[in-house]
Formats: C-alpha cells, sequence, structure tokens
C-alpha cells in the first residue's frame, strides 16, 4: 500500500451511509476525507474548493445522479477521479459510468481494505472495478459496440506486459518502474494498446481484453 495519504472528498444523498463511509476511511492512515456532500450538485463545488485526489459518488441521488455530476466536472475542467458507488449490481449504470468518464465502480459492501485499495489505484491513474460487475460490462459492451466483431491487431509481447499490469490498476509511473522502461516509453506503449484495440481510454481497454481472451 503507499505511503501517500490521499485525499477524498465523499458525496452521498443518504446521511447514515455517507458518515458511515467516512468514519469508515477515517480509520486508515492513508486517506484524509476533507469533504463530504449530500448531492451531486455539490461536486464541481466541492472538488473546486478542496482540489481532492479522489471523489467517492454515490450513483443514485435526486436532482442531479453521480453519473451527471461525473460529466458536470469533466465540463468544468477537472480531471479528478471520480469512483462510483451503488447498492446495485447494474450493469447498465457501469457502462453509463464508465461512458461518463469514472475510473471505478464499486458496491457499498466493499471492504474498507478492499475501499482503500481501489481510492490509492484510481489516485495513481488507473481503475477500478469489481470482479463480479466486470463480466456484466464486458456483455454490455458486446451488445453496444459493433466494433467488438472487427479482429484485433495483433499485441506485442511488451504490450501484453503494460496491458496486464494497466489491468492491474497501476499507473504509467509504477508500470515503468515495473518493467524498467522509461515512462514516455509506457506511455507510448498505452496509446499503441488503445489503438490496436479500437478504444478509447484504459477502461475500456482492459474490459476488451478480458473479453478476448488477453488476461
Amino acid at each position: 500500500m503507499t505511503s501517500e495519504r490521499w485525499r477524498v472528498v465523499v458525496i452521498d444523498d443518504q446521511t447514515l451511509v455517507r458518515q458511515g463511509i467516512c468514519g469508515l476511511l477515517a480509520l486508515s492512515p492513508a486517506i484524509e476525507v476533507v469533504a463530504e456532500g449530500n448531492d451531486g450538485d455539490q461536486a464541481v463545488e466541492l472538488v473546486s474548493k478542496h482540489s481532492p485526489h479522489v471523489v467517492l459518488m454515490d450513483i443514485r441521488m435526486p436532482r442531479l445522479t453521480g453519473i451527471d455530476a461525473v460529466q458536470a466536472l469533466a465540463h468544468a475542467g477537472f480531471d479528478t477521479p471520480v469512483i462510483m458507488l451503488t447498492t446495485f449490481d447494474d450493469h447498465e449504470q457501469l457502462l453509463d459510468s464508465v461512458r461518463a468518464g469514472a475510473r471505478g465502480y464499486l458496491l457499498k459492501d466493499v471492504t474498507l481494505d478492499n475501499l482503500v485499495a481501489a481510492i490509492d489505484s484510481v489516485a495513481r491513474g488507473g481503475t477500478m472495478l469489481q470482479p463480479v460487475l466486470t463480466n456484466r460490462l464486458i456483455d454490455a459492451l458486446s451488445v453496444d459496440s459493433p466494433e467488438q466483431s472487427t479482429p484485433l491487431e495483433p499485441l506485442s509481447p511488451k504490450e501484453l506486459d503494460v496491458l496486464r499490469l494497466m489491468a492491474g490498476g497501476y499507473s504509467n509511473k509504477e508500470i515503468s518502474s515495473a518493467l524498467s522502461n522509461s515512462e514516455g516509453t509506457v506511455k507510448n506503449h498505452v496509446s499503441s494498446i488503445l489503438s490496436k484495440l479500437g478504444v478509447r481510454d484504459r477502461t475500456r481497454a482492459v474490459l476488451k481484453a478480458l473479453e478476448y481472451g488477453l488476461l
């Protein structure tokens, strides 16, 4: 686990749930909850004010949903990674979250250790989707994207190594260290992987690789 201390904003309209999450995170020396909000409308304001490393966002909220709030953050020019939290195993919402730009998606029954690991992963540039949700998203993407039937351009052995580490949630810097390559070289590999898989982001790259048995 990291020696960093990640600054986190928690947004959930259910007070007891939000306070419970904040209370759990307070037990971890790796996490500092810098603000909490009860509505998606507060996301841009709180991110602007507190500059968190990660936002934990309930997906189902009145007025502005978590997915809408992710889009609002992007439109406001913030690239703060968002982890969506939900009590529902809903592949349609998961797919919408990925489309909107969320970097993680976890059920609310996640353990503290796994939640902290997810925060650490996305703060470092990775992604985090619970395995129980991944197959459902792959099935949804298979229907959603006609590109799935297009034969893949083969990945090189080095690109496969990078892809495996991407699937583990590692950032480019961590991958460069693990493979003894420069960060620039890793970035080039990642760009090549996205191009060959015909996707636009790391999350879809990992999911497509899982669908095709590359991982």
